[in-house]
């Protein structure tokens, strides 16, 4: 995929994304598949089918990923964001995922659900769309008049120290074997990783009969594959020489004959995939921009795809209704959900898609401890939400933690305050 211009180059690069995006939005709301949903089944009702869904996913991602970076057809080291980075913030990527399992919950979905909702005519939603793009963007981007942001106010002087710096990238094949060995490693765990992904997931003869489930999580899978692949092999050819659309931007007073065309920031020009929560925040930065098209960004299209994706297939199907709030109680809920998932989503470097699926699909360190962090926050929270309602006022919210840690086999059943419900 090789062009003669960066203006060329760049609009292939974003319409490929949002029709990829336009399709995923469509499909997941077709199928129901949700990650939020996935969990909630699994710790409420015992059913897998949509967890499966979501590990179909990532291993359909996975596999994809480890056969073309080994045939040089993608390039996930240098992605943005930097999953692979050489600082290992694992306490970034536990805590952000955990704050965001908790957020999802409240909020009743994950950033991608939120778009889903939204394109299905959900209200409630749109609240917690514009809550996380405010604060995502002021995670990353300093305050008006300002050098500081809300993580370097709120998080950078006690958490960052914890951060482990290593000699090279965190991805499993060169932890395990080293940088000499690092790309046949990768190639091993890749594959058997989704081998064994594929043999959990298909073992279930519920979901071998779910067309759903299987189609929602191998157009997810594929979607995330897809992104890799366009972003990773969009080159500009100038007098012979061939660059990358980040490479052309970084050296844009050298090889461009105007500013005109030029992007306001080169790190979303990398090579990436799907991830929801800092492109939320994009989306606040491209409108306060006046919608400059030097702000229009992979992660922009993206949100705008899913979207209208989703919003065609509510009219397609007839299921698009207004939903709003029902009580005080349930928008308080979505405010927090959504407040938390828009600080656990940059901490964590991305969401239940973002790193649950893009992330583990780079086989990097960080994002196998942020899945874990999501799934712990948002099962420890539909756990003490269950107890308080069955208990109501005779189950403190301590109680109610503690007890739903010991259901989780997370700590000594000696410890248990409430009786199993």
């Amino acid at each position: 995929m090789t062009f003669d211009s960066f203006i060329s180059a760049q609009s292939f690069f974003l319409w490929a994304i949002f029709v990829v995006a336009l399709v995923m939005g469509a499909v997941v709301n077709k199928t129901n598949f949700c990650t939020m949903g996935a969990v909630s089944d699994w710790v409420n009702i015992g059913d897998t089918g949509r967890f499966r869904a979501w590990l179909f996913a990532i291993a359909i991602a996975l596999l994809g990923v480890t056969l073309l970076e080994a045939r040089g057809l993608v390039d996930v080291s240098g992605a943005f964001p930097p999953y692979r980075g050489s600082q290992f913030i694992w306490a970034e990527n536990l805590l952000g995922g955990f704050l965001f399992g908790i957020g999802m919950t409240l909020a009743s979905g994950c950033g991608n659900k939120c778009l889903v909702r939204i394109g299905g005519g959900n209200l409630k939603s749109i609240l917690v769309f514009g809550v996380i793009a405010v604060i995502a963007y002021f995670m990353v981007n300093p305050f008006p008049g300002s050098d500081q942001t809300l993580f370097t106010v709120l998080f950078y002087d006690w958490i960052r120290p914890l951060a482990v710096n290593l000699s090279g990238s965190q991805d499993l094949g060169r932890l395990v074997a080293g940088s000499e060995h690092a790309a046949t490693a990768r190639m091993v765990i890749g594959g058997v990783l989704a081998v064994l992904l594929l043999i959990i997931v298909f073992s279930s003869r519920d979901f071998r009969g779910s067309f759903d489930n299987i189609l929602g999580g191998l157009v997810v899978g594929l979607a995330v594959l897809a992104a890799w692949y366009v972003t990773s092999n969009v080159q500009i050819s100038i007098d012979g020489d061939h660059y990358s659309l980040q490479s052309y931007a970084r050296q844009w007073d050298f090889l461009a004959d105007s500013s005109a065309g030029k992007p306001a920031d080169t790190r979303p020009l990398a090579a990436q995939s799907f991830t929801f929560i800092n492109p939320m925040g994009q989306v606040a930065g491209y409108s306060a921009a006046g919608f400059s098209k030097a702000y229009v960004t992979f992660g922009v299209v993206a949100v705008l795809g899913v979207v209208l994706g989703s919003l065609l297939w509510s009219l397609l199907s007839r299921s698009f209704r207004f939903e709003w709030f029902s009580s005080l109680r349930d928008f308080v809920n979505h405010l927090v959900g959504a407040t938390l998932m828009g600080f656990g989503g940059v901490l964590a470097l991305g969401c239940t898609i973002g790193q649950g699926i893009t992330g583990i699909s780079t086989l990097a360190l960080g994002s196998f401890i942020a899945f874990g962090g999501i799934v712990l926050g948002s099962a420890l929270t539909m756990k003490v939400q269950y107890y308080k309602m069955v208990y109501e006022a005779d189950a403190s919210f301590a109680a109610a933690v503690i007890t739903a840690l010991v259901d989780m086999h997370l700590l000594p059943k000696s410890l248990r305050r409430l009786e199993a419900v």
